[in-house]
């Protein structure tokens, strides 16, 4: 038997193999992402609408693609619309790619001090910064001589300020109201641990008690979208002004808020409600340090690295505003905005068996052009003789909403959400146009 060629051993034939194995795979792999990017292409194409560019180079929501008559749904499919996820912003930041991506170093945020020099030693200088920054840029509030103090939400920093304006001693609890409809979260929070310190009051509107009280400012609203003042005629009224949707895509910007406590929030402003950051603007010293105490006894201050990132997602939004050559973030949200409502009000307007807020129109300072609230809920209105809207929508539409029950309010009532995806909203709009065989 002649012996085999030294290039064919068996270590040079099992070297061999393996090398066209592997190029076998890495072409097998290739093929399956390129089918796979086009996949994912074709996924997102069939949730998010298609964005026409108009004549001035800002883009719109097509109306083809919110054309709510042509929607292919499936009957059995519930469609939430009870929370307000801000899930609507999810295509701007995707299409602004790694903008706001960061890499944070596994040694970076060991500490639990930010700035030892600052009153809110956890709240780190860079979103500080941005926070100064865009308020100025937008001009919906004054951040001169005030302390900022951040929070985990701004529900924490609710909770902050009412620990802060109560009085510590045996004088009993202090009623906190608000003029309903209300945010239904207030009356639960404030008296979730049922604290000596503060209670729930009730409807600002109606409101009689002597002595101090503690008065929840909403503007714009959650859930009716006005724009609101003071109710109460007291002197001895505390003012907390919750400005979470105090920005130009919602409302026009009129002025920079100037109060004693401002409240505002990442997840409405910018849509990163998972990254659960808010910020106070106190004018006062001594509040905003029992706040800071306060926080500080409840979560030993806030988490660094979401502070981090809501700086920088801060930084682009600021950033996008000078920028001539693209469109910032408040006109791609005050577009996706205005297309809904628009949508919405074409809706209640054929079918009249429901209704939603009319608003009036002011200038706005920030877009140099006048344009009517577009608030992110709908305060919407069964008619027709439809005495539990929640639950018709619910059983007839198979759409969850928030009875307006829970808001002080009637239950003719519900909060639809403006904020959820595209393809949710389309098909919650075709199915309120959609006549129903019966009547609650």
């Amino acid at each position: 038997m002649e012996q085999i060629p030294r290039f064919l051993s068996w270590r040079n034939m099992l070297v061999l193999s393996l090398a066209v194995n592997f190029s076998l795979i890495l072409k097998i792999l290739k093929g399956e992402k390129e089918r796979g990017d086009s996949w994912d292409r074709t996924v997102y194409s069939s949730i998010w609408p298609v964005v026409s560019t108009t004549a001035s180079g800002s883009s719109l929501l097509s109306s083809a693609s919110c054309n709510y008559s042509k929607i292919e749904e499936d009957d059995d499919g519930i469609i939430n619309l009870k929370l307000g996820d801000p899930t609507v912003y999810e295509r701007y930041w995707q299409e602004m790619g790694d903008v706001t991506t960061m890499v944070i170093p596994g040694w970076q945020s060991l500490s639990y001090f930010s700035d030892n020099n600052n009153l809110c030693w956890f709240l780190e200088p860079e979103l500080g910064k941005e926070i100064v920054r865009v308020h100025k840029v937008v001009g919906n509030a004054v951040t001169q001589d005030r302390f900022i103090v951040v929070g985990t939400g701004s529900t924490q920093l609710y909770q902050a300020a009412l620990y802060a304006l109560s009085p510590h001693d045996d004088s009993g609890p202090l009623n906190v109201v608000s003029a309903a409809p209300y945010y239904s979260s207030y009356p639960l929070i404030t008296d979730c641990l049922k604290s000596g310190l503060y209670r729930w009051g009730g409807d600002a509107k109606t409101y009689k008690e002597e002595g101090p009280y503690i008065e929840l400012v909403t503007s714009p609203n959650n859930p009716d979208g006005f724009l609101r003042e003071p109710v109460v005629n007291s002197s001895k009224g505390i003012l907390i002004h919750d400005l979470a949707y105090y920005w130009p895509q919602y409302t026009p910007i009129t002025s920079a808020a100037d109060h004693d406590i401002m409240l505002f929030t990442a997840s409405k402003s910018t849509g990163h409600a998972g990254m659960r950051i808010g910020w106070a603007l106190v004018k006062d010293r001594e509040t905003a340090r029992k706040m800071t105490e306060y926080i500080e006894l409840n979560t030993i201050g806030v988490s660094k690295d979401s502070q981090l990132r809501v700086a920088k997602v801060l930084k682009a939004v600021s950033d996008s505003c000078g920028n001539e050559t693209a469109k910032s973030f408040f006109e791609h949200s005050y577009d996706a905005m205005y297309e809904r409502w628009k949508l919405l009000k074409q809706a209640a307007k054929n079918t009249k068996r429901f209704t939603v807020p009319d608003f009036v129109s002011q200038r706005c300072n920030f877009f140099g052009k006048v344009f009517e609230l577009q608030p992110a809920f709908a305060w919407f209105k069964c008619e027709e003789g439809i005495v539990d809207c929640e639950k018709f929508l619910r059983e007839e539409k198979k759409i969850l909403t928030k009875s307006g029950k829970h808001f002080g309010d009637d239950k003719s009532y519900v909060r639809i959400s403006m904020l959820d995806r595209d393809i949710n909203f389309n098909i919650f709009l075709h199915r309120v146009s959609v006549s129903s065989n019966s009547t609650l």
